[in-house]
């Protein structure tokens, strides 16, 4: 068998291989990007770029559907059979989920300097592979036997609206209309990466945290899950209706939820082992996230003003969203690599440095004269954070199991 035989195996072996890997290089390549327009645009190097979409939303676009996916297909395409003790996902279904995915992602690029139409043809390549994807998912979810399916069912409904959402922006992009953008985006955080993110959170922190803590105590309260999901909605509806004064009512009480789960999943422990730590730190920004909606709000309710920006959607996006992906898909890649599931110090450090991006991020909304310095200092530490974590971890994804098992 040729090398490059060996490698081809060895990336199709197990579904979160190849989509970890096409994750990790979006990841480096995204920002890298948005590095380059953040520089032209604000006369830091060269000129400002002519794209042939507005580099706002794609930037927003290639991070929410252009780069979690590829991680959280990885992970479900991996946890849905152990779940549900249903049928192991086939090696085709999860390679051309992954190669559309690629594909698409590269011919926006491309269109980006190109032509519009490229752009249009690349998230349509993504939109057929995240159907395969929603098909496979579901076919696990409806044929295994009846047993708990509380998690699977939440993740499924929302990997179906992260679909409508891909939708939306395509159709954005032909038409231009700014209702389908705005769904898109309100969609994509609210109504696939939150409940995904929460949920999957809801169901491993507490299992890994018994798994290494003694006379642990593993808290799944599921009305609170509920209770978090439907304030989660509400949100999503407030925020696309523009009733931004309102949504301190539904953010507020998800701050109290976070802030419990936080306490009752034993936050302070965790730092007895680093890889179980990262999930726990993580998990404390969406309840920082909250805080600073629900903040923004009620200032905006008394006095009509709008402060802090962005910065609630990077504390989410950053802190939460990209910091729980970094730790689980660290926990994934080690624990199927046969590895010890262990981060090591440089792994470690990389995580804490990678915290410094969310709070770079959230200072350049709170200091508006020294905004776009921020943006790019934000910028340039992520691709130092993730590209460092992506440079170690990559390889093991074409290279065999140093345990010598199938996987």
């Amino acid at each position: 068998m040729s090398k490059q035989q060996t490698v081809f195996d060895h990336m199709t072996a197990a579904p979160h291989r190849s989509l970890f890997l096409f994750g990790a290089m979006q990841g480096v390549v995204a920002v890298l990007w948005w590095i380059f327009d953040l520089s032209g645009r604000y006369g830091f190097a060269g000129a400002a770029t002519q794209w042939t979409v507005a580099p706002t939303w794609v930037h927003a676009f290639l991070m929410v559907y252009g780069f979690f996916p590829f991680f959280i297909f990885g992970f479900l395409f991996t946890t849905y059979p152990n779940w549900m003790n249903g049928e192991k996902v086939k090696a085709r279904e999860y390679v051309t989920t992954g190669l559309l995915m690629i594909a698409g992602v590269v011919l926006v690029y491309a269109g980006l300097l190109t032509h519009k139409l490229l752009v249009i043809l690349g998230v349509e390549l993504m939109l057929t592979g995240w159907g395969v994807a929603v098909y496979v998912l579901f076919r696990i979810l409806l044929t295994t036997p009846a047993q708990d399916k509380r998690h699977a069912r939440v993740t499924s409904a929302a990997l179906l609206m992260g679909w409508f959402g891909v939708a939306a922006y395509l159709f954005w992009l032909v038409s231009e209309h700014f209702m389908l953008l705005d769904f898109a985006r309100q969609a994509g955080l609210w109504l696939f990466l939150l409940p995904i993110v929460l949920t999957v959170s809801h169901r491993m922190i507490p299992f890994f945290s018994s798994r290494v803590l003694d006379n642990y105590e593993m808290v799944r309260p599921f009305w609170m899950l509920w209770l978090m999901l439907a304030c989660i909605i509400i949100h999503a509806c407030l925020q696309f209706l523009g009733l931004v004064a309102y949504l301190w009512l539904v953010d507020f009480p998800l701050l109290a939820c976070a802030a419990y789960l936080s306490y009752r999943w034993e936050l302070q422990r965790s730092f007895q082992m680093s890889l179980l730590a990262v999930l726990h730190i993580s998990f404390a920004w969406f309840g920082i996230a909250m805080l600073l909606y629900g903040l923004q709000s009620v200032i905006y309710f008394v006095s009509g003003n709008l402060l802090f920006g962005l910065a609630p959607l990077h504390a989410l996006g950053i802190g939460f969203f990209s910091g729980m992906i970094l730790a689980m898909a660290s926990r994934v890649t080690l624990g199927h690599s046969g590895r010890p599931l262990e981060l090591d110090r440089a792994t470690w450090l990389l995580f804490l440095g990678f915290q410094a991006t969310a709070v770079i991020r959230i200072v350049a909304d709170l200091v508006p004269a020294m905004a776009a310095v921020f943006y790019l200092l934000a910028a340039l530490v992520w691709l130092g954070c993730f590209g460092m974590w992506a440079f170690r971890f990559a390889p093991i994804y074409w290279r065999a199991r140093v345990d010598g098992k199938p996987g």
